[in-house]
């Protein structure tokens, strides 16, 4: 436990400080969302959701309408079409991952202040059946490292560029954002989770992944380009018990657009893979619907435990 206790200490010194541009502003941006710029009217921004695939981006959607704000949609081709009904024609699109040109016209269009990423894009995706466009094309030859984050990067540029500013992935997430301590009824032991986090973060840090599976200090998977589910089912091949998954984010993560999610289907997957325990970093993961999916943690007997400025 003392190593416990360090390293969330040691992780909690590291954590980077939030922008200056970030408090809780204006009654009615504060009940929006704490993650908003100072500066965000509610009454005068338009937000539009770059939504990917999942109920990330559903939920979402639903709290910005709710918080008062102006939305519109530009979401991927996969994108749930409960998602796209809940707006007018004229203020959602579809688009393909390959066209940059398109989603910034729209921007335009639309008349919007802000974005918001959400949701679930296939890695695959960003490197097979695009159909590129010009401004596509010009962004990736000027990436000399081509991944999910370069890439992410350089839209997020893009956006910037055109007077759109690029929110907080948080933003009106609020209360589906990971608590610190234990948030389930069972309460695994806590020890050698210290070397796992450790572990776990350096992974993160060299853009490898960002969880691993640790059986009494063993790391027994790490997450990679196959993603967290395929991870933890792999898992299963490992008749032991006693097994953590550890979920983290990247020492300099951007949380505009690569916030660690997890849902449902996560606790399906670590069934699959037989494990019973989950760490993830307080306030920088969201759990969707956050209550059902401690509710559905607590039915299957799973333990979940965050960490980070106290533990």
């Amino acid at each position: 436990m003392f190593l416990a206790r360090w390293l969330t200490s040691f992780c909690a010194r590291r954590r980077p400080s939030p922008p200056p541009t970030s408090r809780r502003c204006g009654t009615a941006a504060a009940l929006a969302s704490p993650f908003l710029p100072a500066d965000f009217d509610p009454a005068r921004a338009t937000v539009t959701l770059l939504a990917g695939r999942g109920l990330y981006p559903l939920l979402c959607a639903r709290r910005i309408l709710a918080a008062g704000v102006r939305l519109c949609l530009i979401a991927s081709e996969d994108a749930e079409e409960e998602l796209m009904e809940l707006l007018p024609e004229e203020r959602r699109a579809r688009y393909n991952a390959g066209q940059i040109g398109k989603l910034l016209r729209r921007l335009g269009e639309y008349g919007s202040t802000h974005a918001l990423m959400a949701g679930q894009v296939a890695p695959k995706r960003l490197f097979h059946g695009l159909r590129l466009d010009g401004t596509a094309i010009r962004l990736l030859a000027g990436l000399r490292r081509r991944n999910a984050e370069t890439i992410f990067g350089a839209l997020a540029r893009e956006v910037g560029r055109r007077g759109v500013r690029l929110l907080d992935a948080r933003c009106f997430m609020e209360q589906d954002l990971a608590r610190e301590g234990y948030m389930t009824k069972t309460r695994p032991r806590l020890d050698q989770l210290a070397h796992g986090i450790a572990v776990a973060r350096a992974v993160a840090a060299l853009n490898i992944g960002q969880g691993i599976v640790l059986h009494r200090g063993t790391v027994l998977a790490v997450e990679g380009f196959d993603g967290t589910d395929r991870m933890l089912l792999r898992c299963a091949d490992f008749a032991t018990d006693h097994k953590w998954f550890i979920k983290t984010s990247k020492p300099d993560q951007d949380l505009r657009f690569d916030v660690p999610v997890l849902g449902l289907r996560t606790l399906d997957a670590l069934a699959a893979g037989g494990i019973r325990a989950l760490a993830v970093e307080a306030e920088r993961t969201i759990l969707l619907d956050r209550e059902n999916f401690l509710r559905e943690a607590d039915r299957r007997r799973m333990g979940i435990w965050g960490y980070g400025i106290v533990s």
